[in-house]
């Protein structure tokens, strides 16, 4: 039936969606990630900037979540886990 064809279309639209959404995620958290492991491993940012950093962006986007101190450390494990020539494809 047609009807099933349309919802058909719809469900594979929306998981399209949802892992193009996945996707720019898991990007904006790799280089969030980066940036920070860089300016911490360089001694510009220490553990009060990091700090700073979620207050900030808690200021700015008060509903947003997972960008507390402590998500922003494992974004930057994410990225340090994940920065090598092994895991990243070019």
């Amino acid at each position: 039936m047609d009807f099933e064809v349309i919802l058909r279309m719809i469900d594979e639209s929306r998981n399209r969606a949802y892992q193009k959404v996945n996707e720019e995620l898991v990007l904006l958290y790799f280089h969030v990630g980066e940036i920070i492991s860089h300016k911490v491993a360089k001694g510009f940012w220490g553990e009060n900037t990091v700090e700073e950093l979620a207050k900030f962006i808690k200021n700015k986007f008060p509903a947003l979540k997972g960008f507390n101190r402590r998500g922003l450390y494992r974004m930057k494990q994410f990225y340090e886990t994940y920065a090598s020539d092994e895991f990243v494809s070019t």
